[in-house]
């Protein structure tokens, strides 16, 4: 089980399942979601408990996907796919210790061109290998 929040604590999760691995997506959305690439670890919907869901807004970003975020400060929380049984759940809104590992960068052909990525992870022109 584990436990996260929004910066102003106004929208308080717990995941009860499993999370898988951390993917950096480098899509421009993200980018612009975030600041920065995305890093999200996968959970089944069904397995995110709120504790205040009324402080969770979303904003459709594109036809098959919406983002989550505290209608309060504005923390960046979720990525979910329209429809979609899994939940990508931003890892630094996560209480630590995760024990949560990075495995891969996905959207990389759309990456910012301010950054390089040198650490060694497999890199995906697009979207997931399957993982994360």
């Amino acid at each position: 089980m584990r436990n996260g929040s929004c910066l102003c604590g106004a929208v308080r999760f717990t995941i009860v399942g499993e999370l898988g691995p951390v993917s950096f997506c480098h899509c421009g959305m993200c980018r612009r979601w975030h600041g920065a690439p995305g890093p999200y670890a996968e959970a089944r919907r069904e397995d995110v408990r709120f504790d205040a869901p009324d402080a969770l807004q979303w904003y459709q970003s594109s036809s098959f996907a919406r983002r989550g975020f505290c209608r309060h400060c504005g923390s960046s929380l979720f990525w979910e796919r329209l429809g979609g049984p899994m939940l990508d759940v931003v890892v630094g809104a996560l209480d630590e210790p995760t024990g949560l590992r990075a495995e891969q960068h996905i959207y990389v052909a759309h990456k910012g061109d301010w950054y390089d990525i040198a650490d060694g992870l497999p890199q995906q022109a697009e979207g997931s290998s399957g993982a994360g």
